[in-house]
């Protein structure tokens, strides 16, 4: 099948006060398959979020595309006019935010405002836009549609608004749902919640998703793939049982070791919680060596020489570490 969307060497960088560049993406490299679940992981800072607004054209004014593309069906999203931007933003790919207490207007009804995105998107009639708007509305609040659609965002809980985006993000019916870390704010009751209903959408609608977030636990038995960034690069890519359970790259062992450990009776509750030892490095000084190699426990004395090239473990499956190639 051919892909929906095809990120190739896209490079992103912001300027710094000391009018240096601040690499935030460096080469990254993946494509999207119709009805697939892309699983995108890593801390904070490392280029998730940017890689996010690039997928819809979305950078800020300061950042810097230095190269590479991002075509959905063909279309080359970073050359596209604001037009073009305009008919594929929100209808064909939408967008949900971390944070739906900025992101829904305080002073407008839910329904209302699902029906404002549908009324930006797509040019019909009353009847049918309401129809969108209440099949939008039935799909994540089911018999309660109606009562919730009434209300304001602060009469809401947290996973509720949260829902309401994921409505908004449907309602014009697009092909790729970008989710950019939507559960952080909630609790885990409400989190499995909200991945249920994610998962319901993706095979009831045929949704391509793109789920960004920085726990791992999150992905695992819900994605197909997971690509696991690093400093702006890409460090792993391959299916998610693969890289979860026998995970390649010293950074996605890290991240998984940094798990807390399931909570047992005899478990002390003063035990400090696991870290990766470090910071990120300095993206604004840029290395030669492997972005990983001051954290890593296994580098080797050419992991300070040069970056590790992606080298194929299997078909589907590739890692960043001059372990296995470089």
């Amino acid at each position: 099948m051919a892909p929906i969307l095809e990120v190739r060497d896209l490079h992103i960088a912001y300027p710094s006060r000391s009018g240096t560049p601040v690499r935030a993406l460096a080469g990254v490299d993946f494509s999207l398959s119709s009805g697939e679940i892309l699983g995108i992981l890593g801390e904070s800072g490392s280029g998730k979020s940017t890689l996010a607004a690039a997928l819809l054209n979305l950078l800020p004014p300061q950042g810097r595309i230095s190269r590479g593309s991002v075509c959905f069906e063909g279309i080359d999203l970073l050359a596209a006019d604001e037009g073009r931007l305009r008919e594929i933003r929100g209808a064909r790919i939408s967008l949900i935010h971390q944070e739906p207490s900025i992101a829904l207007h305080p002073t407008m009804r839910v329904r209302a405002q699902v029906d404002e995105v549908v009324r930006a998107h797509l040019n019909t009639a009353g009847g049918t836009r309401r129809a969108k708007t209440d099949a939008a509305l039935g799909a994540v609040f089911g018999s309660e549609a109606g009562s919730l659609g009434a209300r304001y965002p602060h009469e809401l809980s947290g996973g509720q608004r949260q829902r309401v985006l994921i409505a908004q993000a449907i309602a014009c019916g697009p092909s790729i749902l970008i989710a950019d870390e939507p559960t952080a704010s909630l609790d885990s009751v409400t989190q499995a919640g909200i991945f249920a209903l994610f998962g319901e959408l993706q095979r009831s609608l045929g949704l391509a998703l793109i789920l960004i977030t920085h726990n791992p636990a999150l992905l695992a038995g819900f994605a197909h793939r997971v690509l696991v960034l690093y400093a702006g690069g890409i460090a792993e890519l391959g299916p998610a049982a693969d890289v979860i359970s026998q995970p390649k790259h010293p950074y996605t062992k890290a991240l998984l070791d940094s798990l807390p450990p399931w909570p047992t009776p005899a478990a002390s509750t003063t035990a400090r919680l696991p870290m990766i030892p470090g910071d990120l490095p300095d993206l604004a000084a840029p290395s030669l060596a492997c972005r990983f190699e001051p954290r890593c426990p296994v580098r080797m004395e050419v992991c300070n020489t040069r970056e590790p090239a992606a080298t194929a473990l299997g078909p589907a499956h590739s890692v960043s570490c001059f372990k296995f190639g470089g």
